[in-house]
């Protein structure tokens, strides 16, 4: 509990994420993107608490790969909320957060969680009525935003192309399993973590793939020993390679 005195003793950094050390060399000068209704795959990006979703873009700049040529990236912004975790302070945030660490048992507030699932569920709806096949659509997302990740692919009606959590945690309790449909329980979950996160505890990823488990669901969980509460780029460099396969899988 002393470590957590001390990091709630800066609340307005908390759980924010800086891509300047882990992808610094991406270049920021990116053509902007046409949507296309026929475009092959979608690729949805939450971001942390407190940050912004057009800081996030320069992500995108590393799938280079041709399956991407025609992917539509979203990097939308969280509103602005009062969050527990930081005194009250207001700073974007998807949903609430009580505690600062995160650890597997830390409480949840699924009232305003699943007003943000339903949110990003609208996200989802609208890009698939632009003619994106479901199988192709993917929703990734660090921090508070890979929680949201989590829970919007679980609640989701539908099969979706894969949902990629970053340091993320599971943000409800398992009564939520009842929610969860026969379709999204065949949706594929990637799962990354920090051992060195002190902000986000790896304990806390490491529950992820039991709680999927007892759900019926499939998810493949990588560590990475030394990292903090951070995105490094070997991370994004497999999270090129695990969509691209399901584009090339889903795609004939």
């Amino acid at each position: 509990m002393r470590n957590t005195a001390i990091q709630l003793a800066k609340p307005t950094i908390l759980l924010t994420v800086t891509f300047a050390i882990t992808i610094f060399w991406v270049s920021l000068n990116t053509s902007p993107q046409h949507r296309d209704p026929m475009s092959r795959s979608f690729i949805l990006w939450l971001h942390g608490l407190g940050d912004s979703g057009p800081a996030n873009e320069p992500i995108k700049t590393v799938f280079k790969s041709p399956q991407f040529r025609n992917t539509i990236w979203s990097f939308p912004s969280a509103p602005s909320n009062p969050v527990t975790c930081n005194y009250g302070a207001v700073m974007p945030s998807w949903f609430d957060i009580h505690e600062i660490p995160v650890t597997a048992d830390s409480p949840k507030d699924e009232s305003s969680l699943l007003k943000a699932v339903h949110n990003v569920h609208k996200m989802i709806d609208k890009e698939i009525a632009a003619g994106t096949n479901p199988d192709n659509l993917f929703v990734c997302g660090f921090s508070q935003g890979g929680a949201l990740t989590l829970a919007s692919v679980l609640l989701y009606p539908k099969t979706l192309g894969g949902g990629a959590v970053f340091s993320g945690w599971v943000p409800f309790n398992s009564s939520i399993m009842d929610q969860i449909t026969p379709a999204a329980k065949k949706t594929p979950i990637l799962w990354s973590h920090g051992m060195a996160d002190r902000t986000v505890l790896f304990e806390a990823g490491q529950a992820g793939p039991p709680f999927l488990e007892q759900a019926g669901m499939s998810c493949e969980f990588k560590a990475y020993p030394g990292l903090g509460h951070a995105i490094s780029n070997e991370e994004l460099v497999y999270l090129e390679s695990w969509i691209k396969t399901r584009i090339q899988s889903s795609s004939s």
